[in-house]
């Protein structure tokens, strides 16, 4: 038996798609990269965008034109409503793996070890604590079992997952200061933060902890208060400013990355500006931007969609182009 698997969405669905194929293949299941050849076909993907499910109904359809006999799964982030709409067009869902399943890693040089799963945060934009549901945290001592095992086998990266790795239970710096203890030739690299959580006390572990990658990448979605205000994001652009302020403090070379969404609700011309102020004064050494989209499911879903699809993507292009600048 043979089974191919199409991943969508973040490292963590990644991660995921990892832990299937080490149980699939416990099972004698054999991965192929030809659909044609597949017995098994499984898509996981992350539908945070309405844009995903829309993308899944395209890759079924295609899928079942290039291999009508395989049988098709479905995982990942799926709203109950998907499930209804999805449920004739596949053979079964596929509930999220447990976390303490070991991977089939495929890459050579990093690891991915998820933490923790879910979110407590509720975005407004944000369909995870109703997909994955709330936070849930791995024992710390499976974490530092995992990684002495990876890093045995000479993975050079161990990057540590989680919707918010901030608020793992029940302290993310000792988990951090633990693992930088492990003997062997190793980064640790970590994603993703959310800056409400991310304290002085945690900067400082980074900072002293030489096997950690001193690059961190923290979402800032909005420059401007009142669209963070509406995206429930818990923090002002005058907190998140001061927090790169004391990040740079401690570590100097820490290269900062960031998410940002254009074209949320109500999002002014000038409320951009705000967003594209930040980006000046902040200087990040990369940037990923979306499109804003409606989500079903979601708090925002319910807010007026008053932008323009022409403006949002010409947001979208004005940053960008900065970066290459």
């Amino acid at each position: 038996m043979k089974y191919h698997i199409v991943t969508y969405g973040c490292q963590m669905n990644k991660s995921d798609s990892e832990k299937i194929a080490s149980k699939l293949e416990k099972e004698k299941y054999k991965l192929t990269s030809d659909i044609k050849k597949a017995d098994l076909i499984i898509i996981n993907f992350c539908s945070i965008r309405q844009s995903a499910i829309h993308r899944a109904y395209d890759k079924i359809h295609k899928i079942k034109q290039i291999n009508p006999k395989a049988k098709l799964v479905l995982t990942g982030c799926i709203l109950d409503k998907d499930r209804e709409k999805l449920k004739n067009k596949i053979s079964e869902f596929l509930p999220f793996i447990n976390l303490e399943t070991k991977p089939k890693i495929k890459s050579k040089n990093y690891a991915y070890i998820p933490i923790m799963t879910g979110c407590n945060n509720f975005c407004s934009y944000c369909i995870v604590p109703y997909t994955r549901g709330r936070e849930k945290s791995r024992k710390a001592k499976n974490i530092i079992q995992e990684a002495k095992r990876l890093i045995k086998q000479n993975y050079k990266e161990i990057i540590l997952l989680g919707q918010n790795v901030n608020s793992y239970k029940t302290d993310f710096g000792k988990l951090l200061e633990s693992l930088n203890k492990i003997p062997g030739n190793f980064k640790i690299k970590f994603l993703t933060n959310h800056p409400k959580d991310m304290s002085i006390k945690l900067i400082k572990i980074i900072a002293k902890c030489e096997k950690i990658a001193k690059e961190i990448h923290l979402p800032v979605q909005s420059g401007d208060n009142n669209i963070l205000k509406r995206m429930n994001r818990k923090y002002t652009v005058e907190k998140y400013i001061n927090l790169i302020k004391k990040i740079r403090q401690y570590m100097p070379e820490t290269k900062i990355s960031t998410d940002i969404i254009v074209g949320f609700p109500t999002e002014t011309k000038k409320q951009f500006q705000n967003t594209i102020k930040l980006i000046k004064k902040i200087g990040f050494s990369q940037i990923y931007v979306s499109v804003y989209s409606p989500r079903p499911g979601t708090v925002a879903y319910e807010f007026p969609d008053d932008i323009i699809p022409a403006e949002k993507k010409g947001r979208k292009r004005i940053i960008l182009a900065m970066l290459k600048k």
